[in-house]
C-alpha cells in the first residue's frame, strides 16, 4: 500500500483514488494510464526498467499474482506524450534507471532513483516474498523540492517544528 502521508500527495496528484486504496501497487500506480504515466516524462525507460525487474523476480519466484502483474502492465498504452527510449547501453549503465516526474503545473522535473527490497525467504510468513519499493532523489533539485514538500506537510499539519534529521533546530 501507498504511504498515505501529506507530503506524498502532491507527488500523487491526479492519481485514480481506486489505484491508491487497500493493495496499492507502486509499479501498477506509476504505469497505468489513470496513474503517474501522463506525468512521466521518461515513461519508456521506466516501463522497460519496470517489466525487466519484474520479469526478474517472475524468474526467481514464479508467483502468479506476479504474472498477472506483469500481463496487466504490459497492457498498458504508451502515453501520447512519451518520447523515444534510450538505446539499451546509454540507459544509465544498468545501474539505476531514475523515474522523471513532471510536478505541479509541469514546470519542474523531479527525479528519483528506486531500490527494491524482497523478503524472499523470511521465516514469518506474514513477509514472504514482500517486496518493498523505496524511491530516493536523485538530484539536489529533487532532494530540495522534497524538503520543501515536507515542510509544507508539516506546517499544514499543525507540526512546524522540524523533523529529526532535516539539519532544524528545536
Amino acid at each position: 500500500m501507498v504511504a498515505a502521508n501529506e507530503g506524498v500527495a502532491p507527488l500523487l496528484a491526479g492519481v485514480a483514488p481506486s489505484l491508491l486504496g487497500p493493495g496499492a501497487n507502486v509499479l501498477r500506480i506509476s504505469l497505468h494510464p489513470q496513474g503517474l504515466a501522463p506525468r512521466l516524462r521518461n515513461f519508456r525507460d521506466w516501463r522497460r526498467h519496470v517489466l525487466a525487474r519484474l520479469a526478474r523476480q517472475i524468474d526467481a519466484v514464479p508467483d502468479p499474482a506476479l504474472v498477472a502483474l506483469l500481463d496487466e502492465l504490459q497492457g498498458y498504452p504508451v502515453p501520447p506524450h512519451a518520447r523515444p527510449p534510450t538505446p539499451s547501453p546509454d540507459l544509465y549503465g544498468g545501474l539505476a534507471v531514475p523515474l522523471e516526474l513532471a510536478a505541479g503545473d509541469g514546470d519542474r522535473l523531479l527525479r528519483f532513483i528506486s531500490t527494491t527490497t524482497v523478503f524472499g525467504t523470511a521465516l514469518d510468513i506474514g513477509l514472504s516474498e514482500l517486496a518493498i519499493e523505496s524511491f530516493f532523489p536523485a538530484d539536489a533539485e529533487t532532494a530540495r523540492a522534497l524538503a520543501e514538500l515536507a515542510r509544507s506537510a508539516r506546517t499544514v499539519a499543525g507540526s512546524s517544528w522540524p523533523h529529526p534529521g532535516s539539519g532544524g533546530s528545536t
